[in-house]
């Protein structure tokens, strides 16, 4: 069995972070392992207050986990101070270093910078740390269309600003990382159809289509996403089919949740292990 690792908030109501993570993890037949860089005190309804972790703990966390259960892929989520960017840089920029000789060790970063709620889990200082340290050293990025805006700069609010403002990203990443090009699974939730763009490293763009799925039970759906197209990767996948099949299990997490608390309901993360339902 594959170790894989999420470097992300904790949830208390499992709907996102860290929690949810493990479960796609599992749901993949992966063992997760996981660093969390913040508690929230949130529920449903949505985040009332977070509290990170500190860099200190967040780093030594990560060399003691790598010591003894080094992973095949690592997935970042909420990160939640500019302080515990340097300190997964600094691991992260290990990671590659050993990567030579280990192997390849993808690394996804899904650019958790706000709420559904509006509430801020990045500091906006944070922002410009993440783009020069920690973007140069990761494969994959799957920003949504406001997460895109900032990372670009460029607004994005329909289809058409997609291919142009994840190349925009792609481009000034590889200003930075040398010959190093970071793949974009730029999601479209909010686009009508709901249509996502992969963009490979190199410079191939390709059109994933989707059908919108009518349910309130849409918590973590990002968090998911990114944590399903990781474990397609780390099993063998190729981009495009690793993407597709991320896809294909969140759609089925949404059709398949149940409603629960007042808000807005998690995403049934674990539908794969029920033997009612078809892979």
């Amino acid at each position: 069995m594959k170790t894989v690792l999420t470097i992300a908030g904790f949830d208390p109501s499992s709907g996102a972070g860290v929690t949810a993570d493990l479960m796609v993890f599992a749901a993949h037949g992966l063992f997760g392992t996981s660093c969390i860089t913040a508690l929230t005190v949130q529920s449903t309804v949505g985040v009332r207050s977070t509290h990170p972790t500190s860099a200190a703990v967040v780093g030594a966390t990560l060399d003691c986990l790598n010591d003894d259960l080094p992973p095949a892929g690592i997935k970042i989520g909420m990160i939640a101070t500019e302080e515990n960017v340097i300190a997964i840089s600094d691991f992260l920029q290990k990671i590659n270093a050993k990567k030579s000789v280990s192997g390849s060790v993808p690394i996804v970063l899904d650019p958790v910078l706000r709420s559904t709620s509006g509430r801020d889990l990045l500091d906006p200082a944070a922002v410009t740390t993440l783009r020069e340290r920690l973007l140069p050293l990761v494969d994959w990025i799957t920003p949504n269309l406001a997460e895109l805006a900032i990372l670009s700069g460029e607004p994005v609010a329909t289809r058409e600003d997609l291919p142009r403002a994840s190349r925009t990203l792609q481009n000034q990443i590889a200003q930075r990382a040398g010959e190093r090009r970071m793949g974009i699974f730029a999601t479209g939730g909010h686009l009508d159809p709901p249509d996502d763009l992969l963009l490979l490293p190199d410079g191939e763009s390709l059109w994933l289509p989707g059908e919108r799925v009518v349910t309130r039970s849409t918590h973590g759906t990002g968090c998911s996403l990114s944590s399903a197209f990781l474990a397609r990767l780390v099993l063998g996948d190729a981009p495009r089919a690793a993407a597709e099949s991320a896809k294909y299990y969140v759609a089925k997490a949404l059709e398949t949740a149940v409603a629960i608390g007042s808000g807005i309901s998690p995403v049934n993360n674990l539908w794969k292990l029920s033997k009612s339902l078809p892979e």
